[in-house]
């Protein structure tokens, strides 16, 4: 039963996922090839983007993007691992349950309808109320095929319990304050973290939080529905279709003609692999996957130890989140409403002072491993050749939006479509397409549900004037911008430890960016700064993300990476370095 509602929500998603491109492909072409649009696009748009995330709700409980902390579960003695298990069984079902009662409130308070389509308003609460009875569901199917159906009877029942509590607590703790230290308990349970705000949020209101169970889930709904988060599944989809159509491997060959016979040359060939890729799926969880089924059986091959192998894997994914198009740049944007386009060139810049940093720490880390044999002239230009095709993907992206001739969700839809024909002109079978559909689907899904949790914490923190607080308290010890930035790196570094690099941008860029203004630091060139130094989170522990993406891909175990890894992230805390110096000269 599992099985069979997986692969129907995963059908039902990816066919979204297909509608939704095609709906925004047939307005840029009607705009540019007609000079008129399709009524509605913009606003269909988005009813889509909620319906997606609504049906992939579900299916993003398990994976890397549920983001889960299970590492202290995981040292756990045997005998409460169990109920380890069964507390982040219960903080899914509060999760759940607050989407199914507030959603279901929420539709039944609203009588008004939409701008342009006249859909009623009620359906944004009503798809997120369906989307926690689907996650509940398929919670319970999951747990009996496992055979815990008794425990997780009994999660459900906790869980109801402590979402059902009425008891009202006065406190002096400002709620956003409880709300982050309930979801702090719910990540260490080794609950996925979308489900921990959520839950934290809805458990806040006995503690004087102003934004009741209702008004929560309206406001998630309310988080999704910005045109722009509609480019987040589009790139994922551009970065699977370019791995199906064969470009990613013309990439390959690329980079191995022209730094395959320096020194380490398989591992600088990875890394560049890794600049050339970043301007194509903007993930580094995807290039981190990529990378783990393609080069990691090479590195081994050629002597690499298989830690170090993983660890030039897991360092050189950190990329694609800051090289264009970037899905944390996306987010940022979201969050703070800074230009994509400056965020995105400000990203090109400081990609490339990573991917310098990173080339002398692999020369210095493998500099007894044999090169490659060197290529040839005609080799290296029937390579370049060959990789123009994903190249001319870059350019479709970076510049229609730089140029302004599209915006960065019609350049992503353009990239996607553009990255589908190379894949059927690659002959790919429509089972590989198909799948390449439903996982970008699945984790635009997992990606659109954090995004949406994460409002309603947001909007605790602004009521709580957070950044003013953070504001006042930098301004009390001068002010100055090199205070400032010192401060927010050393949050960020923080943060990064235990957040997600998505939950990170949404709940810290609008409090740290206000400090950064103040002091007369570049918005844009905090922003650069602030996206480079989560990324630098995936790579530590506990959580480290893409840590452990090339763990789970490769068998290396995650401890052996996190100390393998070291050297790389010297050297990217080096680039943070350049990146602030260049800030304060700016």
């Amino acid at each position: 039963m599992a099985a069979a509602l997986e692969a129907a929500l995963s059908t039902f998603a990816a066919g979204v996922l297909a509608v939704l491109l095609v709906l925004v492909l047939g307005s840029v072409a009607l705009r540019y090839l007609f000079s008129t649009g399709l009524v509605g696009a913009e606003e269909a748009g988005l009813w889509l983007f909620l319906l997606l995330v609504s049906l992939g709700m579900p299916l993003a409980a398990s994976g890397p993007l549920a983001m889960r902390l299970d590492l202290v579960a995981r040292r756990l003695p045997q005998r409460l691992r169990l109920p380890a298990g069964m507390a982040a069984d219960g903080v899914t079902v509060v999760a759940g349950l607050t989407l199914v009662a507030g959603g279901t409130d929420a539709a039944g308070l609203m009588g008004s309808t939409s701008v342009v389509l006249g859909l009623p308003d009620w359906l944004r609460p009503a798809a997120l109320a369906v989307g926690g009875g689907l996650l509940i569901a398929l919670l319970l199917l999951r747990r009996t095929a496992e055979g815990l159906g008794l425990s997780v009877l009994l999660s459900v029942l906790i869980g109801a319990g402590v979402y059902a509590l009425p008891v009202d607590y006065a406190i002096s703790w400002p709620p956003s304050l409880v709300a982050l230290l309930l979801a702090g308990i719910g990540l260490l349970l080794g609950a996925p973290l979308a489900h921990c705000l959520l839950a934290a949020t809805a458990l806040a209101v006995p503690f004087g939080s102003v934004l009741p169970v209702p008004a929560l889930v309206t406001n998630a709904a309310s988080g999704l529905s910005r045109f722009l988060l509609l480019a987040i599944p589009f790139f994922l989809l551009a970065g699977g279709l370019l791995t199906v159509s064969g470009a990613a491997e013309r990439l390959v060959r690329l980079a191995a003609s022209l730094v395959g016979h320096r020194r380490a040359g398989l591992a600088q060939t990875t890394l560049l692999t890794s600049l050339l890729f970043s301007g194509a799926s903007g993930s580094s969880v995807a290039n981190a996957a990529f990378g783990a089924g393609t080069f990691y059986p090479q590195l081994v091959k050629n002597g690499y130890p298989p830690a170090q192998a993983g660890a030039v894997i897991a360092a050189t994914s950190v990329l694609d989140n800051v090289i264009p198009p970037s899905i944390a740049f996306l987010l940022l944007a979201a969050a703070t409403d800074l230009s994509v386009g400056a965020l995105l060139l400000g990203g090109a810049y400081a990609g490339l002072v990573m991917a310098a940093c990173l080339a002398v720490a692999i020369h210095l880390v493998h500099r007894g491993t044999d090169p490659m044999p060197r290529a040839t002239g005609q080799e290296r230009r029937r390579a370049f050749l060959a990789a123009l095709s994903a190249l001319g993907l870059v350019l479709v992206v970076v510049g229609g939006i730089r140029i302004g001739l599209v915006t960065p969700t019609e350049a992503a839809a353009l990239a996607a479509g553009y990255a589908l024909l190379l894949a059927v002109a690659h002959r790919s079978g429509r089972a590989s397409l198909w799948s390449t559909f439903r996982q970008s689907a699945v984790e635009a899904a997992a990606i659109g549900l954090l995004i949406g949790a994460a409002a309603p914490m947001t909007f605790l923190l602004a009521v709580d004037d957070m950044a003013g607080m953070v504001t006042g308290f930098v301004t009390s010890l001068g002010g100055q911008a090199v205070v400032v930035l010192l401060l927010c790196n050393l949050v960020l570094l923080a943060a990064g430890l235990v957040l997600d690099i998505g939950a990170a941008i949404l709940l810290l860029a609008p409090i740290l960016l206000a400090s950064a203004v103040a002091a007369g630091i570049d918005p844009v060139v905090f922003g650069v700064i602030l996206v480079v130094n989560l990324m630098i989170g995936g790579l530590t522990p506990p959580v480290g993300i893409l840590i452990f993406v090339v763990s789970g891909l490769t068998g290396v175990e995650a401890r052996k990476l996190f100390r393998a890894v070291t050297p790389y992230l010297a050297a990217l805390l080096v680039a943070l370095l350049l990146l602030c110096l260049a800030a304060l000269v700016l």
